[in-house]
């Protein structure tokens, strides 16, 4: 950390400087945070108590419930304290480490969704072979396939981050920290950390969102060949969750980090989208559109109520 001794701390403007506004601000993210956490640890509940989710899908989406515990949990406690204190400031080294988890978990987000397409691909195009390709080996493999690429490609942005200077400049137009929002700040030549950042995007993020789209056009094909109208109806249905959570992931991370930085407002949406309300909305979709996940989570309120009656 030999380059960052002219600068110490960093001054997280956040989304507002209006002390009531701040005050909304933190009951109304403190909120979503109690819901996002509720919400994520009874889907991982749910899936690892009752044995009618034991397809690969459902390991899958117990690995997005923790996913998304662990991501926001990177950002929204470090934004309510910044909500709840008057010093707002963050020092490099946790802006940095803070930078290296957001990008850690969201990439493993997005390569997760990538295997829970090839899943679903699977179990459209070849259903009476799924339990046997979709094993619980493989699962894992590609489980943690996605976890390592995600972090060799955090850790390669953040070693070159790691030679920029930081002289003058200490506030950062944000509520977290996020690689395009400490460009503004260098003294020193951002376009080693600048290059590395877009092509990780280029094949990283977008690859893996192309990858998705693939998938789905295959699926598509195999769905309107099916001749029945309840047969396709049903296989629309075990592919909306998934595909509802891809848009809302996607469609706010790729525009935050392709967009140019200005600090504009936009750019604080498409964050908290993707970093703090995705994640609350994820057991939500999952939980509202997957009749099994809404019959596990039936059973386990019932046998709750049962044992404390």
């Amino acid at each position: 950390m030999r380059n960052h001794s002219a600068v110490l701390e960093f001054i997280l403007l956040g989304l507002s400087a209006d002390a009531q506004i701040q005050a909304l601000l933190f009951v109304f993210f403190l909120l979503i945070y109690l819901l996002t956490v509720v919400g994520n640890l009874m889907m991982l509940l749910v899936i690892s108590t009752d044995s009618h989710l034991y397809a690969a899908m459902y390991f899958f989406l117990g690995q997005l419930s923790f996913l998304d515990l662990c991501h926001s949990s990177v950002t929204v406690p470090k934004l309510l304290e910044n909500l709840s204190s008057e010093k707002k400031t963050i020092s490099v080294e946790g802006c940095l480490s803070q930078v290296f988890f957001v990008f850690a978990t969201g990439g493993t987000e997005s390569c997760l969704l990538v295997v829970m397409a090839y899943d679903r691909y699977v179990a459209i195009n070849s259903p009476l072979l799924y339990g046997q390709v979709m094993n619980r080996q493989l699962c894992v493999r590609l489980v943690l396939g996605a976890w390592g690429l995600a972090f060799m490609d955090a850790f390669i942005n953040i070693l070159v981050a790691l030679n920029l200077d930081f002289c003058d400049a200490q506030n950062i137009h944000h509520f977290i920290c996020e690689l395009p929002s400490l460009y503004p700040l260098s003294c020193s030549d951002i376009s080693a950390s600048f290059t590395t950042l877009l092509c990780s995007s280029l094949i990283h993020f977008i690859g893996n969102f192309l990858l998705i789209i693939l998938s789905y056009i295959r699926i598509l094909l195999t769905i309107l060949s099916i001749s029945s109208t309840s047969g396709r109806s049903k296989a629309f249905s075990t592919c909306s969750s998934h595909l509802t959570v891809v848009l809302f992931f996607y469609g706010s991370g790729l525009l935050r980090y392709l967009m140019p930085n200005s600090g504009s407002t936009q750019e604080l949406i498409f964050s908290l989208q993707y970093s703090v309300i995705t994640p609350m909305l994820n057991p939500l979709i999952y939980s509202l559109q997957n009749k099994e996940v809404k019959a596990a989570v039936r059973r386990m309120l019932r046998k709750y109520f049962k044992f404390f009656k």
